[in-house]
């Protein structure tokens, strides 16, 4: 069982940035593709960005393009998720998951058995 724990959401205003890290104890982080998801009040929750094990391989959700970068440090086990030119539409509370399904299934939230619980992320007008 691979446990994920999100951290670093928070109340921001429109334009600010913010750095979401997911962490977890797992000794075989880096066999697994890594995911972020969101999901607002009322809404699905949403795909917003993946990154392949080794790193060299990322996907992006069209409206995050140019704004927000997925990396990840195998060496501590954590993957990020930088935030730049924050929305209010962006508010939401950001999920990390694990996956070793290829990149086609990574748009797909039922490609990921292993989730963490969540951080906020408020953007305020």
């Amino acid at each position: 069982q691979v446990q994920l724990v999100e951290s670093g959401g928070g109340l921001v205003q429109a334009g600010g940035s913010l750095r979401l890290s997911c962490a977890t104890s797992e000794r075989t982080f880096s066999s697994y593709h890594m995911g972020w998801f969101r999901q607002a009040p009322g809404k699905e929750r949403e795909f917003v960005a993946a990154i392949s094990w080794s790193g060299g391989r990322s996907h992006y959700k069209d409206s995050v393009k140019g704004r927000f970068t997925i990396s990840r440090d195998n060496a501590k086990n954590t993957v990020y998720l930088q935030m730049n030119s924050l929305k209010p539409e962006d508010t939401a509370l950001y999920y990390c998951a694990a996956t070793a399904v290829g990149p086609t299934g990574w748009r797909s939230g039922s490609s990921y058995p292993y989730w963490g619980q969540g951080t906020q992320v408020t953007v305020s007008s």
